[in-house]
């Protein structure tokens, strides 16, 4: 996973279908405090001893979080043609992608309904649709 320090506001431009060139603006607000995170590793008594890195870290991989899930999540909702991010837009950006889903994987979205999907045993098989073209061409 690409971790790096964001600033306040990323800025950058992209295409949509037609070619036409927008701005993208997303604010981050409020950064955790490193030490504020600091205290509730320290507090948490996830292990004895917290280095000096272990905090810094954490605040990398939320503002990462914090950038990544709401970005993922405009594109999808502006698939479905919406100006809203709603939480089935959440749902879809997390599920599709990879390292989210791993991340996120046993997470419950309230209101994101489901995902799409039919299962690999529900699909006709593939000697039973042959037979049906077998049985076509014969009576032609």
């Amino acid at each position: 996973m690409n971790i790096c320090f964001l600033s306040n506001y990323l800025f950058g431009h992209e295409q949509d279908d037609t070619g036409n060139e927008f701005k993208i603006e997303i604010r981050i607000g409020n950064q955790p405090s490193r030490a504020r995170i600091a205290r509730f590793l320290k507090a948490g008594k996830y292990v004895e001893r917290v280095g000096a890195g272990a905090p810094m870290y954490v605040v990398a991989v939320l503002e990462y979080l914090a950038a990544k899930v709401p970005e993922l999540a405009g594109n999808a909702a502006r698939g479905n043609k919406k100006t809203r991010i709603a939480p089935r837009h959440i749902q879809l950006a997390v599920r599709n992608d990879e390292e989210l889903s791993k991340l996120l994987g046993d997470v419950t979205i309230a209101n994101g309904v489901f995902m799409p999907n039919i299962h690999n045993l529900l699909l006709p098989k593939k000697v039973f649709i042959d037979s049906l073209v077998e049985d076509l061409k014969l009576k032609e």
